[in-house]
């Protein structure tokens, strides 16, 4: 009488057919087939596989492609799939993915630019903000509120990120070695100020800032029970400005055109 094989006798080998297929599609160099599947059916699998993910972290990172050779970025891209497993289905994150590769595994290449992390970072700030799930909530803040005397409600839509490189001018034209940033290590040169945020009509923006208002942003963030007059007071003490009340004149300017861009909602109700 024959053996009778069940479907559970049958899944190891199953298991390590799938996962043999999965090693070769991602390292088609050091890991062999599946035994048993046709070369010209295998080639197909392995090219639509490595042109998706490069099409989709192209997308998600069309500065960082340009600003590459093409075997660089194709030497990277396979080097992000044999390293790094996905911890979601998603594509909208395969992005964030990459950039943990980027930071935490991708060993150092010297043909690597010494901006691609934070080019990297830069570009998804613009995915990541636009499908962020975090609301402004306009029950939260007056928007006519008067902002000196009240409690200035930054958007959660609004982030303040600072880089060593000018990220937001960097593209084929314009790439930054390490030599001319290298003055920031010495406490020279300034840090590139930028501020992202989702305004009320969904959109992303960037714009550039200064030391004084990214600070402003700062102490908003760390001191969330102060007024705005605080808080430009603190900026005038800091700045050991010997005018400080230009400083608070600017101040309430400058809190009035982060509310007009949606940056800040308005005052605490």
């Amino acid at each position: 009488m024959p053996e009778v094989i069940s479907a559970e006798a049958k899944q190891p080998d199953f298991v390590e057919t799938q996962t043999a297929f999965a090693a070769h599609i991602r390292d088609p160099e050091h890991r062999p087939p599946p035994a048993g599947i046709d070369e010209r059916r295998m080639a197909v699998y392995r090219d639509l596989f490595f042109s998706n993910v490069s099409s989709l972290l192209e997308t998600g990172f069309p500065v960082l492609r340009k600003v590459l050779a093409d075997a660089h970025w194709r030497s990277m891209i396979r080097d992000f799939l044999i390293r790094h497993r996905c911890h979601t289905p998603l594509f909208l994150e395969l992005s964030q993915e990459f950039l943990e590769y980027l930071g935490n595994e991708r060993e150092a290449d010297d043909a690597d630019p010494p901006f691609l992390l934070e080019l990297a970072h830069y570009e998804w700030v613009e995915l990541a903000l636009s499908v962020s799930d975090d609301e402004a909530d306009p029950t939260l803040a007056d928007p006519n509120g008067d902002l000196m005397a009240g409690v200035p409600v930054v958007s959660p839509l609004a982030w303040n990120l600072s880089y060593r490189y000018p990220v937001h001018r960097i593209g084929p034209d314009f790439q930054p070695e390490a030599s001319d940033v290298s003055a920031h290590d010495q406490g020279i040169a300034q840090q590139t100020h930028l501020l992202a945020y989702r305004n009320r009509q969904d959109c992303v923006e960037f714009m550039e800032i200064n030391a004084v208002t990214q600070r402003l942003l700062q102490l908003l963030h760390e001191c969330p029970n102060q007024t705005g007059l605080e808080t430009v007071k603190t900026i005038a003490a800091e700045l050991q400005h010997p005018n400080p009340e230009l400083v608070v004149a600017a101040g309430q300017n400058l809190l009035r055109d982060l509310r007009a861009k949606h940056v800040i909602m308005g005052t605490r109700r």
